[in-house]
């Protein structure tokens, strides 16, 4: 099983001690972050796509190879690129840029976006939410495929047989559906045969049992191999030397994160009998020590009936560098071998 890190990059709450700017340091402590991911032996490192003040990822493609400069082995991913309001032949430029640049480590995982604020940003209608990601898939595959392409849709201009340049180390590039919890979501990435990411950043990772079924069987249907129908779960995560340690750090983060996001959404205050609730044993949260997160992927494995990658997202404003440096650390040396061991 692989085993990663997630980032959002999130901003810096201010200006630092030593007068540098906070999102500058930020940035850099982020590539740091990558490096020490690679050096403890995590097998993948994620950089979401967003167009909000709380973050600084909005051009994933550009920090990754930065960090492509700095590792050596760790597979470079997107968590998630919003393809819909996006060019599907700027995108596979860009990631085949990253896997020339990387020596064959890129990979995409695209989606449609848990946020809403790059559809107006670039001229996109919310009501084609799901026309536009349909159509730049579609798009997406076929140039990793074809050099040349002819192709025709709505919401971009015809390609006639130009070129797309360059091409990548990897062929085809590897390419994962990034997915909430909408069944057609589950449906569709079964039906084309991609591996699959499932964002579980609440409730119970057993209650995705059913949607994970519904992938394998359209995969099935559609005459997939049951090799190429791979599940890997994103997961919200924290680690600490201690229990804890993991849950008093990691709680305040945690509130500030998800009321900022449910004054936005309507959603009431989080509470800290929930948050506990998500680090139970059922729960969705991977925070605690080494032992109680690899009890807690061992777990999802179990009741997904087989997963091939976890990643955690360690990323939140509140947390310093340190700590984020020793939970990936913790990932790396504790958590990642203990789980392939106990995975098989």
């Amino acid at each position: 099983m692989q085993i990663g890190v997630d980032s959002f990059v999130a901003t810096a709450l201010d200006i630092r001690s030593d007068g540098s700017v906070g999102d500058v340091a930020r940035m850099h402590e982020l590539l740091e972050q990558v490096a020490l991911a690679d050096e403890v032996g995590l097998d993948v490192f994620g950089i979401g796509e967003h167009h909000r003040p709380d973050f600084l990822a909005s051009a994933p493609a550009v920090v990754l190879a930065a960090a492509a400069a700095s590792t050596k082995r760790i597979i470079l991913t997107s968590a998630v690129t919003v393809l819909s309001s996006d060019d599907p032949v700027r995108v596979f430029q860009q990631f085949a840029t990253l896997d020339l640049i990387s020596r064959g480590r890129a990979e995409i995982i695209v989606g449609r976006g848990s946020f809403i604020e790059s559809y107006p940003l670039f001229g996109f209608d919310l009501d084609d939410y799901d026309a536009l990601f349909a159509e730049k898939l579609e798009l997406l595959l076929q140039l990793r495929l074809q050099t040349h392409v002819q192709w025709s849709g709505q919401y971009r201009a015809a390609l006639t047989g130009q070129g797309v340049y360059p091409r990548p180390q990897q062929n085809p590039l590897p390419v994962r559906l990034g997915v909430g919890g909408t069944p057609q979501s589950f449906v569709r990435a079964g039906t084309l045969g991609l591996p699959l990411v499932v964002a579980i950043i609440g409730g119970q990772p057993a209650q995705f049992r059913p949607m994970v079924e519904l992938y394998r069987e359209a995969g099935r249907r559609a005459g997939h191999a049951p090799e190429r129908l791979s599940v890997g779960v994103h997961s919200i995560g924290f680690l600490a030397d201690t229990d804890l340690d993991a849950a008093e750090s990691f709680w305040p983060p945690y509130r500030d994160m998800f009321s900022r996001i449910g004054r936005e959404r309507g959603w009431p205050p989080v509470t800290r009998p929930q948050f506990d609730a998500g680090r139970s044993a059922a729960g969705a949260l991977l925070v605690g020590d080494a032992e109680r997160v690899v009890e807690k992927i061992i777990a999802t494995h179990h009741a997904l009936d087989g997963i091939s990658r976890q990643t955690v997202l360690i990323d939140n404003r509140a947390l310093t560098h340190r700590q984020i440096m020793r939970a990936i650390e913790l990932l790396g040396t504790r958590v990642a071998p203990a789980v392939r061991k106990a995975a098989g």
